[in-house]
């Protein structure tokens, strides 16, 4: 009898681990192939965790036909979108209001209601260097973003500052303590699965150009490889932010048998390569030209802007807003008009020709 029970015992263990093993957390788990049967290639979805898809808003009215005035021709001070008619402008002012803007501020959260054309508000330069931002997603990073485009409701949903985002994390509390300097590990965080990997994995690969590693590329360190224990650590922090932030686990992109070959990998591989630097170009190039812009109590601990990451667009989906486009209700986010020309007769995307100027040339 004992026996029968110590099986039967071991058995529920076995059958926990494999549960454990299957998902990482405790709950019912869907699981949908991917790949060849025994390659370990099986997508595990958490039901219990995967966020539904998200209320999309209604257009503020029907979008008016193009043609007519400009709203350079109209209206005083219009620095991006000076050659989109007034009528469409108006447009799109009416659903950024409802996109990002308090309720109860409207118009009046970016521009002066006595007069519309001064940028004396911080809101209003922020908001056209966003604007600037967004149509250079939408026709330099087509590679990431595809057909279906971004407007400001991919991220802001609503909120005047969007729920994620990042800032460089503080430096070591007491670094001459007995608690000592943990150098950014050992301290569980969301944005690593509260494993003691490094918790701020952003800083180095989604703001800059610091590669992006596990392995080298010799049996051997040497001066034009070398990946240290550190960054590994850093990059699987990393991908467990972007496994977390799509609500995928790490079979979406690699291939298990190796997880460094690109001939091995799915084609999600590729976007999301895209993707990362799309998030870095829109860091570097963007955000942090607003440094000086930004109040203080617009920006992190140690005093720079509110970042982005994958989870600023995705929020716990593979494809943001459940894969719905809403750029079909805003044209004039595109893009410059040659550059979307460029995009689709498949000629090499160039840069977008305000893409570098600084901030103080857009006040």
């Amino acid at each position: 009898m004992s026996r029968r029970v110590s099986k039967i015992a071991l058995g529920s263990i076995a059958g926990l681990s494999l549960v454990l093993l299957g998902g990482c957390e405790l709950g019912r788990k869907q699981t949908e192939q991917t790949g060849y049967r025994g390659a370990g290639l099986d997508q595990i979805i958490d039901v219990a965790h995967m966020k539904k898809a998200a209320y999309i808003p209604p257009e503020p009215y029907a979008l008016p036909a193009d043609g007519g005035p400009t709203a350079a021709q109209t209206y005083k001070n219009v620095r991006v979108l000076g050659g989109v008619s007034a009528d469409r402008f108006n447009h799109l002012m009416a659903e950024i209001s409802q996109w990002v803007a308090p309720p109860a501020e409207g118009c009046n959260y970016c521009h002066n209601p006595e007069n519309m054309a001064s940028d004396e508000k911080y809101t209003k330069v922020v908001a056209r260097r966003m604007l600037q931002m967004t149509q250079t997603i939408n026709s330099r990073w087509s590679d990431h973003v595809k057909q279906t485009g971004v407007t400001c409701f991919t991220c802001h949903r609503g909120n005047a500052v969007p729920e994620y985002k990042w800032a460089i994390a503080p430096g070591a509390p007491n670094p001459g303590s007995i608690r000592g300097n943990k150098f950014g590990q050992n301290t569980p965080d969301a944005n690593v699965g509260y494993t003691s990997l490094p918790y701020d994995p952003f800083a180095q690969y989604l703001y800059g150009k610091s590669e992006i590693r596990v392995a080298g590329n010799t049996a051997l360190p040497s001066p034009d490889s070398r990946v240290s224990i550190k960054d590994t650590e850093k990059t699987y922090g990393l991908m467990i932010h972007m496994s977390t932030a799509l609500g995928v686990n790490c079979t979406f992109c690699h291939n298990t048998q190796s997880f460094r070959a690109w001939n091995m990998s799915r084609p999600q591989r590729v976007t999301a390569y895209y993707g990362i630097r799309m998030v870095r170009n829109i860091n570097d190039d963007y955000i942090a030209s607003l440094q000086s812009v930004f109040p203080g109590y617009r920006k992190g601990p140690e005093g720079d802007p509110y970042k982005v990451n994958c989870t600023t667009c995705h929020q716990g989906q593979n494809k943001p807003l459940g894969g719905v486009s809403m750029i079909a209700q805003a044209p004039a986010l595109k893009g410059p008009l040659i550059q979307t020309a460029l995009l689709e007769s498949g000629a090499a995307p160039v840069a977008a020709p305000d893409q570098a100027a600084p901030v103080t040339a857009q006040k």
